[in-house]
């Protein structure tokens, strides 16, 4: 079984424990055996990440947040401050993926940032959902259709779930995307897009092992739940455990 790097975990998981207690929340993730996190709304949180992360031991080399929005000077100035290598763009809307000339406003936007975070050292990525890879443009994923405007420096975090929710074979989709993937969200459950679906990984129906072994530039493998019917920690605790034992993720 081939290794995996250490484990995150999307902090959007535990938004609900976040806003009552940024901290203990935090603290109880370190407790599972986690080292590292990825933070979403990363200017908004700023402030609870710099009294957090050092103390707990934690780094963040990946986050989320909005980059067709804001300053972007102050965002990476911040990404930079908590050490940050990768923003990932986390969300663009269905209805601004439906032709051609929206992907190029989207490419033109994260092209424009990337120019940005290079002056601080930093990279941009951008973070799917099921819609941009079951609309197709021109007999590609929107997607895919993004890459070919992309800057080569700009990197992929992509959604297994929601990969597959959008009808894709993920381990060929990650072939086709090659070198530009250095981060997955790995998640599980019923493959009917049904975020109360969702499960801990290995009891869902996604397949991992192949999934795995598509991305072999893999830098940040990252735990998320949408939702989860049960107590949250509990089922971080049961995806780590998977991850860890059946996956090679390095403890």
């Amino acid at each position: 079984m081939t290794a995996i790097p250490d484990l995150s975990v999307q902090l959007y998981t535990v938004r609900a424990e976040l806003a009552t207690d940024f901290y203990g929340t935090l603290a109880r993730l370190a407790d599972i055996g986690l080292s590292r996190v990825e933070p979403f709304d990363l200017v908004a949180n700023a402030d609870n990440l710099r009294r957090s992360l050092i103390t707990l031991g934690l780094s963040a080399p990946t986050a989320h947040q909005a980059l067709d929005t804001g300053n972007l000077d102050r965002i990476f100035d911040v990404a930079a401050e908590m050490g940050v290598g990768t923003v990932f763009h986390p969300f663009t809307p269905a209805e601004r993926w439906q032709t051609k000339d929206h992907v190029r406003r989207l490419a033109e936007t994260l092209n424009r940032a990337a120019e940005i975070a290079a002056s601080r050292g930093l990279l941009v990525g951008y973070h799917n959902h099921d819609w941009e890879l079951s609309i197709t443009i021109d007999g590609h994923t929107a997607l895919e259709t993004l890459v070919q405007m992309l800057d080569e420096s700009i990197r992929l975090e992509i959604d297994t779930y929601w990969a597959a929710t959008g009808g894709q074979d993920v381990p060929q989709l990650l072939t086709r995307l090659g070198d530009r993937v250095i981060a997955l969200h790995l998640k599980d459950g019923l493959l009917n897009g049904n975020k109360a679906d969702q499960q801990p990984l290995g009891k869902g129906e996604m397949d991992f092992p192949p999934i795995i072994a598509a991305a072999p530039r893999l830098e940040v493998p990252v735990i998320e739940f949408d939702a989860f019917g049960g107590d949250i920690f509990e089922g971080i605790t049961a995806s780590y455990e998977y991850a860890t034992t059946q996956l090679g993720a390095v403890r």
